[in-house]
């Protein structure tokens, strides 16, 4: 139950996805422009899927190809990159044979039904990273993390972080900058789903576990952190346990859009991991969240990148063939609810025009930020929905002004990772790996968070092109 297609290359992007990654250990990296800033010091490291073909079969989705790790490595003598392979049991065993052996979010393990029946689904670790004291954990919302070296990216092992077992741990956690708390959830599927709640301490290990009952079998990707609040947006796509059960169908194919079960918002407060209100709005979905704070009137306002419908899933598995032909756009948005109730007060766009991916600062997390940094889609191809993001911009919360980094054509940067001065707390670089189509190589530019519609201080190269990925985090040195 494979993908068998073919490249149809339409755009320059689609070239990356039928090249083969290949790993490298640390590797010095050549400055094509500029200069490293000095108060750059630390490391980058993004997660995404870096297999998506096995003996001449595809992916079914681009969320079912294996984890590689990108990390780059800031020091006062030069930057050195590293890639590697996220060492899952999954991968191991597939690599050995050469080909697919499970199943995935959008795919069937191959074989006839008895064959496929009970068998389980493979952890890809794939989505995001959660840098720690001593180590680096490579996410996925679907099971455990494995742990990684923070400098080789060599492969510790699955991790239990002290005491989840049987459980997910979801690739979207928040670190409180003033507590260090880290507060994550997963999602347990059964008769009806449980929203399972953790808070660890700042070396990940779990600390304290809560859980809401949710109706149905949702989907939830993401939260929001806000003062002294969680918030979930639980959207309306519900799974069709039956067919996932009995192996005839995948996740991704097992998946409903149903709006007339409306957007629920839970408000959670963090303290006790105990629901506080909840209640049901008009239906969109969302993967991400941009930031989220308490106002002085006590109501609770966030961002959020709204999509009109589910069509974003069929978007994605496209992206995997080279070609996409299901148009999906987000657009990002302000909330504002009482916390009390859950209900939503005000709602309004912030930016029209197709972006995702929203950041902001590592020491904004939960509290009011100016800023949010994303991925937009360039004014050139802003009505091409077969084209990727081809430029970061930062929006100002306060003044509702978009400044733009237009890359150029054929050039696709990553998620925008802030990484804070380490000599000057007032300042901030803004980090997105490029993949130029134009010469087909990957590389690392930096930008002044401030000065965005300006060129990037410095661009590095990579010594090989690097699958687009999904989510990155910067750990300070």
């Amino acid at each position: 139950m494979v993908n068998t297609l073919q490249p149809t290359h339409t755009h320059a992007w689609s070239n990356l996805m039928f090249q083969s990654a290949i790993e490298f250990a640390s590797t010095p990296l050549t400055v094509l422009s500029g200069a490293i800033p000095t108060g750059l010091r630390g490391s980058l490291y993004r997660n995404g899927p870096g297999t998506l073909e096995r003996g001449g079969d595809r992916v079914g989705h681009w969320f079912d190809g294996d984890g590689g790790i990108l990390g780059i490595h800031f020091t006062d003598a030069d930057a050195t990159g590293v890639y590697r392979f996220v060492q899952t049991a999954g991968y191991q065993d597939e690599e050995k044979a050469g080909k697919f052996l499970y199943g995935g979010y959008g795919m069937l393990p191959p074989g006839p039904l008895w064959e496929r029946f009970g068998k389980e689904l493979k952890n890809v670790a794939n989505t995001s990273v959660l840098a720690l004291p001593d180590k680096l954990l490579a996410l996925w919302e679907g099971g455990l993390p494995y742990a990684l070296n923070l400098d080789s990216l060599e492969t510790i092992g699955l991790d239990d972080l002290g005491s989840l077992k049987g459980v997910t741990y979801s690739a979207h956690p928040k670190v409180d900058p003033q507590t260090g708390d880290i507060f994550n959830f997963g999602v347990s599927l059964g008769a009806s789903a449980t929203l399972n709640l953790y808070r660890s301490d700042a070396t990940g290990a779990v600390q304290q576990r809560g859980s809401i009952p949710l109706q149905g079998l949702p989907i939830i990707h993401d939260c929001v952190l806000a003062g002294r609040y969680l918030i979930f947006c639980v959207p309306p796509v519900r799974i069709n346990a039956f067919p996932v059960l009995f192996q005839l169908k995948s996740f991704s194919h097992s998946m409903t859009w149903q709006p007339e079960q409306g957007t629920e918002i839970l408000v959670i407060d963090r303290a006790t991991l105990e629901l506080v209100s909840r209640a049901r709005t008009e239906p969109w979905y969302q993967w991400h969240f941009g930031n989220g704070y308490e106002t002085d009137d006590g109501s609770v306002v966030l961002s959020v990148m709204r999509y009109e419908d589910f069509q974003t899933n069929q978007n994605l598995r496209e992206i995997a063939t080279g070609q996409i032909q299901t148009p999906a756009r987000a657009t990002f948005w302000h909330l504002r609810l009482d916390p009390q109730t859950a209900e939503v007060l005000e709602t309004y766009r912030l930016v029209d025009r197709a972006c995702e991916f929203p950041v902001v600062s590592p020491a904004e997390v939960g509290q009011p930020s100016r800023y949010t940094y994303l991925n937009i889609r360039r004014q050139a191809s802003a009505n091409d929905d077969q084209e990727l993001f081809g430029a970061i911009a930062r929006f100002d919360h306060e003044t509702g002004t978009l400044t733009e980094a237009d890359l150029g054509a054929n050039r696709y940067p990553s998620e925008p990772i802030y990484a804070p001065d380490a000599s000057d707390p007032g300042r901030g670089w803004i980090l997105t790996v490029v993949y130029d189509g134009n010469a087909q190589r990957s590389e690392l530019w930096v930008y002044a968070s401030d000065r965005l519609n300006e060129e990037p201080v410095c661009t590095l190269a990579l010594p090989q092109p690097i699958p687009f990925s999904f989510h990155g985090t910067w750990k300070p040195a």
